[in-house]
């Protein structure tokens, strides 16, 4: 703890004493500017990855800012049910409504990341179902919500002192879900396997061709692109065409894609097939990620002085970090698109620190006007979310042009963005 923080704390403890059911009610403005800044670095990279190639998504193995995005939605998220459901008195009632939330956010992800809103270029609706993307960010938010909703509603909780003892279930079901990915990432055999590409993205297809390639596999435990695990099970449960079809490991110098997205025919086959980042396998510790960010919400329920608060989050942030840099020694990469269990708790302990220096400025210092525009962002962070990624913005801000409407906004923004980047 620096010592300029300790006598601000201890100045601030006689008001501390006052009942936890209080301290309990008054809502944490910190949590609503981390996620506040989950949305707005959502936006960043969205619009200024592809000016400023340091803050986008890596092709595969590596972190960079984009990278902390997901982590930090699901880490919000877990808190948010500790305290949601900090006193559950009909277990089936809050059941329900947990998969009635569930199913909600579920679909509203479908509905905007499955292909419905055709984008800026085409101001059409509607979507091919044989085609359509199952799975993508508010479905993952929404399987890491039901799974830590249903720890918290119906685990046991044991009168013990310490919190690792207190939730020791809970944390038997991060252990098990960690062993079960692992289990599957590492254990699974990967044969050779064969797709048709029927969406054109071959820079010698037209939009009604399609090709068929063969990508030789033949291993276990592969975490490439190519020959992973998570992609296995996603093209036989989901199906191939149901997948996101520009994964980012397009970007990787193999591939040689131009700065159209074309890949021409000379790069390797799994080039051109698509892959899901939030697959079903990557989701289970995903789901990991939001029993973490509970386990915060429970200090934040519980601990009702802002020092042993602060002493805790930061006490596990750091034992967090830790498990990840060593699994990272020993040989399993950060990588995003599977979600390592080294990335999981990379990010998560990166969240946790995030939120401490939030905590810090925010609820300690009380400097709300510093932050008031995350912590506005926070607070709608879902009709953000909606309106970025249906495109309402972007679509909107091309009804304002100059004399005439092929001189829009959104034009403007493409020509200073050509200025800085070159393909």
């Amino acid at each position: 703890m620096a010592p300029e923080i300790e006598p601000l704390l201890q100045s601030r403890a006689a008001e501390e004493e006052r009942p936890l059911e209080r301290s309990k009610a008054a809502r944490v403005a910190s949590l609503d500017v981390f996620r506040g800044l989950s949305v707005f670095l959502m936006m960043l990279v969205d619009y200024a990855g592809s000016i400023f190639p340091t803050i986008a998504h890596v092709p595969w193995n590596g972190l960079h800012l984009a990278e902390f995005v997901m982590p930090f939605f699901l880490f919000a998220a877990g808190i948010s049910v500790a305290i949601v459901y900090k006193k559950v008195p009909n277990k089936f009632g809050a059941t329900l409504k947990v998969v009635l939330r569930a199913l909600k956010l579920f679909l509203l992800g479908i509905l905007l990341q499955g292909g419905y809103f055709h984008g800026v270029t085409s101001l059409t609706y509607g979507v091919d179902i044989e085609k359509i993307r199952w799975l993508g960010i508010l479905q993952r938010i929404a399987i890491g919500y039901f799974v830590a909703a249903l720890c918290e509603i119906w685990l046991p909780r044991e009168s013990r002192d310490g919190f690792l003892r207190t939730y020791i279930w809970q944390w038997c079901v991060v252990v098990l879900l960690s062993a079960v990915y692992l289990g599957l990432l590492y254990g699974l055999y990967v044969p050779d396997w064969q797709f048709s590409d029927v969406r054109g993205s071959s820079s010698v297809m037209t939009a009604n061709d399609s090709r068929s390639y063969t990508v030789r596999c033949s291993v276990r435990g592969d975490l490439g692109p190519a020959c992973n695990s998570a992609g296995m099970i996603d093209r036989h449960v989901l199906g191939i065409n149901h997948l996101y079809a520009k994964p980012v490991y397009r970007n990787l110098k193999e591939c040689n894609m131009s700065g159209q997205g074309q890949v021409p025919q000379s790069s390797p086959s799994w080039c051109h097939a698509p892959f899901d980042p939030e697959g079903v396998l990557s989701s289970i510790p995903a789901a990991v990620t939001c029993i973490i960010g509970l386990h915060y919400g429970h200090i934040l329920l519980h601990v009702p002085h802002h020092k042993d608060r602060l002493i805790k989050w930061s006490t596990f942030s750091i034992l967090s970090m830790c498990v990840g840099v060593f699994l990272v020694l020993l040989g399993m990469p950060l990588n995003k698109s599977l979600y390592t269990v080294s990335y999981t708790m990379v990010t998560s302990a990166s969240a946790g620190i995030t939120l401490c220096l939030f905590y810090i400025l925010v609820d300690v210092y009380g400097w709300r006007s510093t932050t008031r525009v995350f912590e506005w962002m926070g607070k709608h962070s879902l009709g953000i979310f909606i309106l970025i990624t249906s495109n309402i913005v972007v679509i909107a801000a091309q009804g304002f042009y100059f004399g005439a409407p092929e001189n829009n906004i959104l034009k403007q923004v493409h020509w200073i963005r050509s200025r800085f980047v070159h393909d």
